[in-house]
């Protein structure tokens, strides 16, 4: 970089001007930090061809059902976003609370809630800023961690009692065919603890002290709201097997495209990437000899800690993809890669989401924050899956 000196006309002083290119330089790194778990994934894909070369065989990694389900889910919960329904859903059931302790616990059921309709992840984003408006804009910054955190596991936590809840169920109810009613019954047990751990949680560590909470007021476009809900039942009926999901990957689509394009551009799409290549990893790795053997071995011994164990270091969706590949039991496996999203901050998707959120408004606080969420985040998975090794 090198300076200029500006005459009298540009007004006296030195400005800086900065070399041509480095502008594309500092945007693929932003691209590349956005969506680091998909880039890892490209990477893990990319070494694994070296080992198996690509073939006709990759084209049976794929599942096309599950990618066709997850497009549609994300593409109809932008389109709710563009018009703030589940903000103004949140923001009104806030506004019957009136001091900090239900205010937090109300932030965190509906990010809980919102996991379960709209998976993990994009009820973090849409409910992470309802809750920096409402600590921020009540003085009460000294739970923003806490907050935070707890609106992270209860994402994480919530999203495992429906298929849509969470990306890998979608995958493992995909795969295995499993029954409906199966599914909720699996998960009905770590569900419900995982409640009571949330809810202990804010009662202990929040206190009740009173806030006012804004009352902006904000309306819903009633012809749109009921055009994508209506694609929203669509789109759900599709994950319960209801309609062919070729149905939905025609519709959705192209009503969005005439009713909201920015909700098609705003989806999820390295998400969806990221699927496409783990889908080449796990699916290379099944074919390797050595491999087959490990995981096969390990996941006979125990599936529900190996799962648990595999999410803190390859993250839940793709521990998911992977040890499919190698079991039949995926009773535990449901369970183990559910409960392993929380620990690191690399077991979920997630948490990678609340960990940019949070430094964003306090990059000075990044070490407390990685504290105080590995304390919360492992006590968790201790408890959790201590109970469920219990109860098999």
């Amino acid at each position: 970089m090198h300076r200029q000196r500006v005459g009298a006309q540009g007004g006296a002083g030195w400005v800086h001007i900065r070399p041509l290119g480095l502008g594309w330089t500092g945007k693929l790194l932003d691209i590349v930090k956005g969506n680091v778990v998909m880039f890892v994934a490209l990477a893990a894909a990319l070494v694994t061809t070296v080992i198996v070369p690509v073939d006709r065989a990759y084209l049976g990694y794929f599942d096309f059902k599950t990618l066709a389900c997850l497009f549609c889910v994300l593409a109809v919960v932008c389109a709710l976003k563009e018009i703030r329904f589940f903000y103004i859903i949140a923001q009104r059931i806030v506004q019957c609370f009136r001091d900090a302790r239900r205010s937090v616990l109300a932030l965190v059921y509906i990010t809980f809630i919102g996991s379960m309709l709209i998976a993990n992840d994009m009820a973090l984003l849409t409910f992470l800023p309802l809750g920096w408006f409402v600590l921020s804009s009540t003085k009460k910054e000294k739970y923003m961690a806490f907050t935070f955190i707890m609106q992270n596991i209860a994402a994480n936590l919530g999203g495992m009692l429906t298929p849509f809840g969470n990306p890998q169920n979608l995958y493992l109810y995909t795969k295995f065919a499993v029954p409906d009613l199966e599914f909720m019954q699996i998960m009905a047990v770590p569900f419900a603890l995982s409640v009571a751990l949330i809810t202990v949680c804010c009662l202990v560590f929040v206190k009740p002290e009173p806030l006012q909470v804004s009352d902006e007021q904000v309306s819903l476009p009633v012809g749109r709201t009921a055009l994508y809900l209506g694609l929203f039942v669509l789109s759900i009926a599709i994950v319960f097997r209801g309609i062919p999901y070729w149905i939905g990957l025609a519709v959705i689509p192209a009503v969005l495209w005439f009713a909201d394009r920015e909700a098609l551009k705003k989806v999820d799409y390295p998400l969806l990437l990221t699927f496409v290549f783990f889908f080449v990893f796990a699916g290379n790795m099944a074919r390797i000899g050595a491999v087959q053997e490990l995981l096969s071995g390990l996941l006979q011994k125990d599936t529900l800690l190996v799962s648990v164990v595999s999410c803190q270091f390859i993250s839940n969706v793709p521990s998911a993809i992977l040890l499919s590949q190698f079991t039949g039991n995926y009773q535990e496996l449901l369970v183990g890669v559910n409960i392993g999203g929380v620990g690191t901050l690399i077991s979920s998707l997630a948490s990678l989401i609340t960990f940019g959120e949070y430094t964003k408004h306090f990059p000075e606080k990044t070490g407390q924050y990685v504290k105080l969420f590995s304390a919360f985040n492992f006590g968790f998975l201790i408890i959790l899956t201590g109970a469920m090794m219990l109860l098999r």
